[in-house]
Formats: C-alpha cells, structure tokens, sequence
C-alpha cells in the first residue's frame, strides 16, 4: 500500500488553474482572502494581475464573479464550501443562476474532513444546496486526475459551474491513460453483477477498496464514480440497476439532499430497486482528525463493504 500516490484536491484545483491560464486568457481567479488553504496563491503566483482578493466578503465575490462574466471573462470565485455555498448562497442563486451566468465557484474544504476545524466548517449541505439551482452544474471530483479534467471542462463550459473539492489527501486513482473527463457523464471505476456501489468525491476510492474486498467474499461489486452530481448519469444509474438488482450510494455529504437522492430519484423514476445511502446523517460532525471522523460516520471502506453484503443478502 506504500506506493499508493496521495494528494488534496484543493491542490489540484490551484495547479489547473494556473495550467488553464495561459490557454485562457479570460479566466480571471478570485479568493476571499483563503488563497493559501484553497491553493489559489499558484495562479496568483503566475497570473497576479488576473488574480482579485476580495477580502471575507464571500458574497460581494461572487457579485464581482458574476460582473466579470457578465463582461465576458470566465471568472473561478473560491472559498472554503461553507462559505462559497452557504453564505453567499443568494448571491449565487440570484446574481449567477438567475442570470445563467459563466461563473465557475470553486469550493474546497467540502465535507467532514476538513477535520480539527470542527462542524461550523465541515459543509455537509452543499450539494444540497447548489443541485437545486436551476442550471447549476455540481462537479464533485475525486483525485487529483479528475480534478485537473474538470476545471479544464468548467473552463469550457459555458454556465455556472460548482466544483467540490477536499482538504483531505485522497489516493490518485484515474490512472488509466484513457481517462476521458465528460461533464454528465459517470466512470465505471470496476465492472460486477451482484450489487452496485455509486460513490463520488473521496469516497471513489473507499468503494473501490470495499468493492475488492467483497470479490474475497464471493460478491461481485460494480463501482461506478459519479463526478458529476447534476447533470446525473441517468442512463449509467439505470443500467446498473437494472442489472445488479441494488445500489449502494458513498458520499462524504449528508444523505440528505446529496448522491443518494439523486440516485434514488433516478431509480424511483426508472427502475425502482433498494438504494442504501451512506453518508452524514442528520447531524453536524465535530472536531477530530479526519481518519477520525470519516470512519465514525462510516466513510470508510470496511463499512461500505458491511452495508453492501447486508443489502445484497436482502434484495
């Protein structure tokens, strides 16, 4: 397990940014004084006069964002998820997704992971809170890989996009040099008759490991990476259901609101099957090392595994 290669998201995200720089001339980035912790200091580095710290004003940046779109840049607005969709929610709402506007809304620190820096600052709800926008894209990556692949594609994308990324260091696991990144579209991670296990963000690569593990077990999971919350891969959702019979969803957001429900709708519409969503429940996290944390609310491999084999022995 020691040459599993690891890194933070918010990591990728600064680095592509300051790759998309010079392909793109209107990307313009802004910060609510966070470039250190969102890692957008790397295009500030390479880019300063395209680089706009708005101060902790999370709400007139996205107003600004949605001002320079309006003059035909393509500005990336970033902050911790907590801030970016919770406080300036209405701005978001009205000044971007009213409007349809070309703003790119990069959110790091999303999820429980963010750890130490206990629940005010753990955003279990933004997923929520932005797939309910009408026009919104919702991408929520998981490693470095699909990270770099989808700010290149919200760069090309003409809307409002929102980019979830993760404090956390997840292993790099889009290592196959055919990965193609397609806004919309799910990734099959692992091919299986049995069960399905749909995950996004981080906990891509947790289901991948309780997916091995119930091969051992004589179960044969199907795993299947959902980057992109909304648009949802109806087409991928339905096939699978259809063909393994149940679904287990993996998302280091609450199940309320988030994956799970989106999955569910899909099913429910499509091919009604049993959906078992793991994730926050209706409750805030605290603080505590983030290993800590994901594994008390169940976010982690061995338990993915528990719930799959409890539902396949049900379905």
């Amino acid at each position: 397990m020691s040459d599993i290669v690891k890194k933070a998201t918010r990591e990728s995200y600064g680095e592509a940014l300051a790759e998309i720089g010079e392909k793109y001339p209107q990307v313009v980035v802004l910060d609510a004084d966070l470039a250190g912790a969102t890692k957008t200091a790397t295009f500030k580095k390479k880019y300063p006069d395209r680089f706009i710290d708005c101060g902790i004003a999370e709400a007139n940046m996205i107003d600004v964002a949605a001002g320079l779109a309006a003059c035909g840049k393509i500005p990336f607005a970033s902050s911790f998820a907590m801030f970016a969709a919770g406080r300036a929610y209405e701005q978001v709402r009205n000044g971007v997704g009213y409007p349809h506007l070309n703003v790119k809304i990069g959110a790091s620190h999303a999820g429980i992971s963010v750890g130490e820096d206990g629940a005010t600052h753990q955003c279990n709800e933004d997923i929520a809170l932005m797939r309910t926008i009408p026009g919104m894209v919702v991408l929520s990556p998981s490693d470095d890989v699909e990270t770099k692949a989808a700010v290149r594609a919200a760069a090309e994308y003409v809307g409002p996009v929102y980019i979830r990324t993760s404090r956390y260091s997840a292993p790099i696991i889009n290592t196959d040099p055919n990965y193609k990144f397609e806004i919309g579209k799910g990734i099959l991670i692992k091919d299986g008759k049995d069960i399905t296990i749909v995950a996004t963000g981080i906990m891509v690569a947790e289901a991948k490991t309780a997916a091995e593990a119930l091969e051992k077990d004589g179960i044969s999971a199907r795993v299947i990476n959902i980057h992109t919350i909304k648009p949802i891969d109806r087409e991928m959702i339905i096939k699978a259901a259809k063909e393994t019979g149940a679904i287990v969803t993996v998302e280091e957001h609450s199940i309320i609101g988030g994956l799970g429900e989106a999955v569910a709708a899909v099913t429910a519409d499509e091919c009604p099957v049993k959906v078992k969503k793991i994730g926050v429940t209706d409750s805030f996290g605290y603080s505590a090392p983030a290993s800590v944390i994901l594994k008390d609310f169940g976010l982690c491999a061995e338990n993915i595994a528990a719930e799959a084999k409890k539902l396949f022995n049900n379905k």
